[in-house]
């Protein structure tokens, strides 16, 4: 996918992303981005998008190559996708069937849009709606065989309706240790890490997560909340099944210096292009929860290069199920026997497949080292080389 011509991105105007983005076309000697704000976009509903940019490149000079950038951050635009009427309380977890329903249909009339204007898209609408679905991301990767962790339900079934539904589920898969996610959800939202200690009532329950109590609803938290007891574990999980929720097998991390780690790599247009290890003392690891960077040569001396390169390679074939999408960020994890394995390929499975996982300041590339994700996307799509 290569252009010359300007950028429309419709996003969060001043928002880290767009800023980022801005300074990585001026590095390459690009014009800014003609910024359509998602708040105009969703003015009149999710349905009336496409109208929004129909008439926004119906502008003489207008761009010809259009970006969706992530609509978070912005509660406004939280409650217009999901139709609501009022704004939800700072971290309410609101990324459920409603907020899915509003994302889709307005990103499929930004693509009707930039179809008939003849523009394109650097992220494909019927894509987003299978990486903003855990389930049917799960689904795609696990019929291309991509290593996944297991699903405690197959394609099709309908989501558990909560608690008791989730325990013998668990009881017929002879499972003790999940991961509890939001279907539609992203950045840990909602997740929980959850371990069963016999099956009976009343039996040892444990769960863990980015999650506590606030005026009778779960919200995210920064601190992680530990529930205990069939009482207080499913009351959360009852809270949640609204959300729709997608359930995994546990998969045990590599733990280095006493930290799990797993590892994002950005893979644009097919080829992986940085990649930062995360590290944390539980079992989620994403960086905006307090956790840190790890060190990717020591990772990479701990499961060597061929196993490196096997968490690249991985990386770059889950992508390539979205080939329609320019970007994503695929999250790796990186098995406890994976410093052990031998002549063996080392233990991973792909976690996620984020749309709008460039998100990651001050990363060094793998190819280029003065590339930041931003300059190696600028670079895909344009040919201009930033030194």
């Amino acid at each position: 996918m290569r252009s010359t011509s300007g950028m429309l991105v419709v996003g969060n105007p001043g928002s880290r992303r767009t800023t980022l983005l801005t300074a990585a076309l001026h590095r390459a000697g690009c014009p800014a981005p003609r910024v359509l704000s998602w708040r105009a976009v969703l003015a009149d509903g999710p349905a009336h998008a496409g109208a929004v940019l129909t008439e926004a490149l119906a502008t003489p000079g207008a761009p010809t190559l259009v970006r969706i950038d992530s609509p978070g951050d912005d509660p406004v635009v939280d409650r217009l996708l999901r139709g609501a009427p009022r704004c939800a309380p700072h971290g309410t977890i609101t990324a459920g069937p409603a907020w899915y329903s509003g994302f889709t249909t307005a990103a499929r009339g930004l693509g009707a849009a930039a179809d008939s204007a003849g523009a394109r898209m650097t992220a494909d609408p019927d894509d987003l709606a299978v990486l903003f679905d855990k389930a049917a991301c799960h689904a795609r990767l696990a019929a291309a065989d991509i290593p996944v962790p297991a699903a405690l339900d197959e394609p099709g079934i309908t989501a558990v309706a909560g608690w008791h539904e989730v325990r013998a589920r668990l009881r017929d898969r002879g499972w003790s240790r999940v991961f509890v996610k939001p279907a539609h959800g992203s950045s840990a939202s909602g997740v929980l890490a959850l371990q069963l200690r016999g099956q009976g009532t009343g039996a040892d329950v444990l769960a863990r997560g980015p999650v506590q109590w606030h005026d009778g609803q779960p919200v995210n938290s920064l601190r992680a909340g530990v529930f205990r007891g069939d009482k207080e574990v499913g009351a959360l999980i009852d809270a949640l099944a609204p959300q729709r929720l997608h359930i995994e097998q546990w998969f045990p991390k590599l733990v280095l210096q006493g930290r799990a780690v797993d590892v994002r790599v950005l893979v644009v247009a097919g080829a992986a292009t940085h990649a930062v290890v995360r590290t944390s003392h539980g079992s989620v690891t994403n960086l905006h929860l307090g956790n840190a960077r790890g060190d990717v040569a020591a990772l990479r001396a701990a499961i060597g290069e061929p196993g490196w390169r096997r968490v690249l390679e991985v990386a770059e074939t889950a992508a390539r199920r979205f080939p329609r999408t320019h970007t994503v960020g695929v999250d790796v994890l990186v098995g406890a026997r994976a410093a052990s394995s031998g002549p063996q390929p080392i233990p991973v499975a792909v976690a996620e497949v984020n749309a709008f996982g460039d998100l990651l300041p001050n990363l060094p590339g793998l190819r280029c080292r003065e590339h930041d994700t931003y300059d190696a996307q600028i670079h895909s799509l344009t040919g201009v080389f930033t030194a």
